[in-house]
């Protein structure tokens, strides 16, 4: 099956349908709902053909982190709610550590690839850095994964003026203004939990 067509899509669609994806998403990740990581996989090959495209390796490699984040985090978000119904235990340092070594393990090869001679690929180092730091408080639905969102959307939204992702640029303006909101809403729900603790 010959998939190279895929390469050449438009910058301008690959990131207004990555973007539509992400806006999604957001939608069932404040009710903390599965679906969030369906929609957020599925804005994943956008971004990826985007950034290759645009030789932005670190944020390409991003998106592969993210999928590993995703499919990890699907999965851990069911392990842990029939944990929560005392239908199982698991191994919860494994399953919490595994992901996040992967992602390093990306991290540190996309930033070997990186020519860091070019002082705004510096920008973008900033801004995946934060990012996994972000989504591994994610999977766990840290609340203070959100003010962390909210930096790597202002260090973002530096980088794509630049790079002229004119559709990513104006998401991470609504991308933060909601990941003030999911804090509100997170830390609504946390402070349910310990009243009923």
């Amino acid at each position: 099956m010959n998939i190279s067509w895929l390469t050449t899509l438009p910058p301008l669609l690959l990131d207004l349908s990555g973007g539509l994806a992400v806006l999604v998403s957001l939608y069932f990740l404040f009710a903390k709902a599965r679906a969030y990581w369906h929609w957020s996989n599925a804005s994943l090959l956008p971004y990826f053909l985007l950034f290759v495209g645009g030789g932005q390796w670190m944020l390409a490699g991003l998106q592969v982190t993210y999928l590993l984040f995703g499919i990890h985090g699907l999965y851990l978000w069911h392990l842990e709610a029939r944990r929560d119904r005392g239908e199982l235990t698991f191994n919860e340092p494994l399953w919490y550590g595994v992901t996040w070594v992967a992602s390093l393990a990306i991290f540190a090869y996309t930033t070997v690839a990186t020519d860091f001679s070019e002082s705004w690929n510096w920008v973008q180092f900033a801004a995946v850095t934060l990012a996994l730091v972000a989504n591994f408080a994610t999977t766990r639905k840290w609340a203070w994964s959100w003010p962390v969102w909210v930096t790597v959307n202002a260090v973002q939204a530096v980088y794509f003026w630049h790079t002229a992702y004119w559709a990513l640029f104006g998401l991470q303006f609504i991308l933060g203004a909601m990941s003030v909101y999911g804090y509100f809403a997170w830390r609504k729900d946390e402070r349910r939990v310990v009243e009923f603790a």
